[in-house]
């Protein structure tokens, strides 16, 4: 048996929230003709005979309120009601209050200088065909939540005094806001822009949100001005997108942001922050940016990528690269295409234009260039593949702290080497630290030295492959401290490594070495002098016996054991002879010289130890000169 399916239930339109015209309704549409009835009457503005249109429109003067939601009007109505609100003393139409949500405009809407004296509603309204509010003034807060562009809408030079809202706006060909003042916060949050969009020489007083909006056609925000903080979160840029010379009084944030084709973006100023973690980069592409911080923590770059940077504190944490990524510090201005520098004015009040960079935690470095930037208070600790990374040009790192300091009442000075901004945090814990060890800031980590071995281990070899011997020295020694101060190691290599920094400073201190070896040998000249050279030399004697009958003659020679000083022992002459002994035994030779039994100990002792002390010295020469 057939089982009899029933048609679907069509779901009639939802009425509007006004008092309607209604015309035209029937069973399959209830709800008829939506547009909002005219005062004293039940039709909408559209449906009104002529004679009470006329009427109507009559009634109308410069600054009328209206409110004609929901109508539909075509250009020849549209004409008919921006002549009943013109002005004729400037010309332009000018309202009061402006109700068009919902409204459908079948042909060129324009309000071109139209004036806006109070609040503009244009929420879900529907443009078929162009859109032009050129040189409108717009009083108070205006809204286009919803509203849909079928054709090109242009607002270039438009005036918006309070609060606009365009979000979830849908521009099908795009739209044009060049040189537009918006003086109150803007929102273009959820915004599609499908066709090329220019905002550029835009003006944004009380910031301005793209968070959700999608460009997909290029888009031009050149020369625009945001004087407050400016979002787009989440934003998605299908196509190229131009800040050329955008300048940014307060943060620009792109969090989670998707630039799918951008090939530059810059160069732009920016006095606070941008914001770029979360972002994703799908095409090759170069950040140019003269700003106060860059953030890029977990951005993800699908392919090569350039940042150059003036005045920046970097932070690209986590971060993800699959091709190399270049960040560089750019000496001069920022050249726009017409070959003038950009202008700076925003930061240019700080001394400094030099980038730092203040985290690498997280990345994997095996891709990572960077060149003239400033590392003093970057975190290592974390970083995959560290030994990898390439430092080009001037990079420098924090240094140990200058001059003369006290600790446990004895005087304590460092030579100078390059450091990470983790051991500074490390030494500054440290119960005795000296003044000069830079504290962690608030919410840093606490690497210790079992963490910050590797990290100089790494960073040595990365110099050594960059053939930087010098700079190679200092994350050895770096590394050799680590050690000494970590505690999965055994007491007696401890011991040991601190005889080693005691005596040359891990073969890298060729002035303590030296010191320890003129120690050594005025030890041994005085200890030569005083115990070690015999009274006098002894004299071979011959003794023999000759034969009463004659005939051969035999003689022993002998020669007395070196008898011990017993007065006169620091003479001018015993001085030389244990100068003499103790240089021989620098070199590891003997001298010659007659010493007493405790004088051949001695030198024993100084000919293994000195000649280490000097190899140490030369080894310490030789690792600050070799390239």
């Amino acid at each position: 048996m057939s089982q009899l399916i029933p048609a679907p239930l069509l779901t009639p339109l939802a009425p509007p929230a006004w008092s309607h015209c209604a015309h035209g309704n029937n069973p399959q549409d209830p709800v008829g003709c939506p547009g909002i009835r005219v005062p004293g009457h039940t039709e909408c503005l559209a449906h009104l005979t002529d004679a009470d249109r006329g009427a109507y429109l009559t009634s109308l003067a410069p600054g009328s309120d209206i409110d004609h939601r929901g109508t539909t009007f075509t250009p020849l109505l549209l004409t008919e009601l921006l002549n009943a609100v013109r002005d004729s003393a400037i010309g332009h139409p000018r309202f009061g209050y402006a109700g068009f949500s919902a409204a459908i405009f079948e042909g060129d809407a324009d309000f071109t200088a139209a004036i806006f004296e109070n609040e503009a509603e244009f929420r879900s309204a529907t443009f078929k065909s162009r859109a032009f509010f050129v040189s409108a003034t717009f009083g108070s807060d205006t809204t286009f939540r919803s509203a849909a562009f079928e054709r090109r809408a242009q607002f270039g030079s438009t005036t918006f005094r309070l609060g606009v809202d365009f979000g979830s706006a849908t521009f099908e060909h795009g739209a044009g806001f060049v040189a537009a003042a918006f003086e109150g916060y803007a929102t273009f949050g959820s915004a599609v822009f499908q066709g090329a969009t220019s905002l550029s020489s835009a003006t944004f007083k009380l910031g301005a949100s793209f968070r959700f909006a999608t460009f997909e056609r290029g888009v031009d925000f050149r020369l625009a001005t945001f004087e407050d903080d400016a979002m787009f979160n989440a934003a998605t840029f299908v196509r190229g997108v131009d800040f050329g010379s955008a300048a940014f009084e307060g943060d620009a944030d792109f969090e989670s942001a998707t630039f799918e084709r951008a090939a530059i973006l810059g160069p732009l100023v920016c006095a606070g922050w941008v914001n770029l973690s979360g972002a994703v980069f799908g095409s090759p592409v170069s950040l140019w940016f003269a700003a106060r911080n860059l953030a890029c923590r977990r951005t993800r770059w699908s392919s090569t990528a350039e940042i150059r940077l003036r005045y920046t504190r970097v932070d690209i944490a986590h971060a993800v690269f699959e091709y190399p990524l270049t960040i560089a510090a750019e000496r001069d201005p920022f050249l726009l295409p017409n070959g003038q520098q950009m202008a700076e004015t925003l930061i240019a009040t700080d001394p400094d234009a030099s980038v730092r960079m203040t985290s690498l935690r997280g990345v994997d470095a095996a891709h990572l260039v960077l060149s003239d930037v400033d590392l003093s208070e970057c975190h290592f600790t974390g970083t995959v593949h560290l030994d990898q990374v390439r430092l080009e040009g001037a990079c420098s790192f924090a240094t140990v702290p200058s001059g003369r300091h006290w600790r446990c009442g004895l005087p304590v000075w460092f030579t100078q080497r390059r450091t990470l901004a983790e051991e500074h945090h490390w030494r500054a814990r440290q119960p005795v630290a000296v003044p000069g060890w830079n504290a962690a800031p608030s919410g840093a980590g606490r690497a210790g030295p079992l963490q910050l071995a590797p990290v100089y281990r790494a960073l040595r070899k990365a110099f050594e492959d960059g053939k930087h011997e010098p700079g190679a020295a200092d994350f050895y020694y770096g590394e050799m401290e680590m050690r000494r101060h970590a505690d999965d190691i055994p007491r007696s290599e401890r011991s040991l490594l601190t005889a080693y920094w005691a005596m040359s400073g891990y073969g890298l201190r060729a002035s303590r070495a030296l010191g320890w070896l003129a120690a050594a040998m005025l030890a041994t000249v005085v200890l030569m002098m005083g115990f070690g050279l015999p009274q006098d030399d002894p004299k071979q004697r011959a003794t023999g016996t000759m034969p009463a009958s004659g005939g051969r003659v035999t003689f022993e020679i002998d020669k007395p054991d070196p008898e011990n000083p017993t007065r006169n022992r620091f003479t001018g002459k015993r001085l030389e002879k244990a100068v003499r002994v103790t240089l021989n035994s620098v070199v590891f030779r003997s001298s010659g010289q007659d010493l007493t039994t405790a004088g051949t100990y001695v030198e024993m002792t100084s000919r293994l130890t000195e000649p280490v002390l000097l190899g140490l010295a030369i080894l310490a020469i030789r690792n600050r000169v070799k390239r």
